[in-house]
């Protein structure tokens, strides 16, 4: 998925009016920014689900993934993340906390008016009344959202995708890549993301071709019929052994009188070595 998908979608659900939002058991502001979520830092649907404000450190800009939500059997319950490698810290970019600031500062006005019927769930993303958010729910949300916008259908997990194409596409390596999608292992994320962007696999081949010196080479295409030239004149080979020029004459005389001068004095060896 291309970064011009989850950008139209973010677009649509922010500027969408009252009027134009899709209904739903959870604020449609709060959906979008769990949206946000997992579209820039790439966290599974339970994952967002289940995040809490007290996994959530504003001042390192980190997101402690502890917990998620699954469903069985129709039900809600909350477990440990899906791998050992997903609970991990996720690092937070500056628009991601300014976005989850705003949102805390209009849960706290939520709590406010709904006053003691507020459920202090502790969750970041939540229904009106606070409590948490039954995922099923959040991805049927995300479809009529996408269908707004114009959206070809996509599910929510493909945002997961995205992620990892627009790290790719931005000169991430596979590694990094994978870190941050918190893999069980590169493995992994080699297999689903190699050929996600073919042209990022063009522009590695481009950029490695360019540090090789080949304007030579380029220039004699035509002739040689793509092949590069081997010819003497075009390896620099010399044909007939070099003759010293007069620079080089001079040195190997200095040279010579220096070594015959030391050895009428008794210094140095018998000989001028050779």
């Amino acid at each position: 998925m291309g970064p011009h998908r989850p950008a139209s979608f973010l677009c649509h659900g922010v500027d969408a009016g009252p009027a134009r939002r899709v209904p739903g058991p959870c604020r449609h502001r709060s959906a979008v920014r769990l949206f946000h979520l997992i579209a820039f830092r790439g966290l599974r649907r339970g994952e967002a689900c289940g995040a809490r404000w007290t996994d959530l450190d504003a001042d390192e800009g980190t997101l402690a993934v502890a917990t998620q939500l699954t469903v069985v059997n129709g039900q809600v319950e909350e477990g440990d993340p899906k791998t050992a490698s997903a609970n991990d810290m996720v690092a937070l970019d500056t628009t991601t906390l300014d976005v989850l600031r705003i949102h805390h500062a209009r849960q706290l006005a939520d709590k406010l008016h709904w006053g003691p019927a507020w459920q202090d769930s502790g969750r970041i993303f939540t229904r009106e009344d606070g409590s948490r958010l039954h995922p099923d729910v959040i991805s049927k949300h995300f479809e009529r959202l996408c269908f707004a916008a114009g959206l070809p259908p996509i599910r929510l997990h493909d945002l997961r995708h995205g992620v990892a194409t627009l790290s790719l596409a931005a000169g991430n390596d596979m590694k990094i890549t994978s870190a941050m999608l918190r893999h069980s292992s590169l493995a992994m994320t080699s297999g689903l993301y190699t050929a996600v962007l073919p042209e990022v696999a063009h522009a590695a081949a481009e950029a490695s071709a360019a540090l090789v010196p080949r304007a030579a080479g380029l220039r004699d295409l035509s002739v040689n019929r793509g092949l590069p030239p081997v010819s003497p004149a075009h390896l620099s080979i010399p044909t007939t052994p070099p003759t010293p020029d007069t620079r080089e004459k001079q040195e190997v005389s200095d040279v010579a009188g220096t070594w015959s001068a030391e050895r009428s004095r008794g210094i140095g060896g018998s000989a001028i070595p050779r």
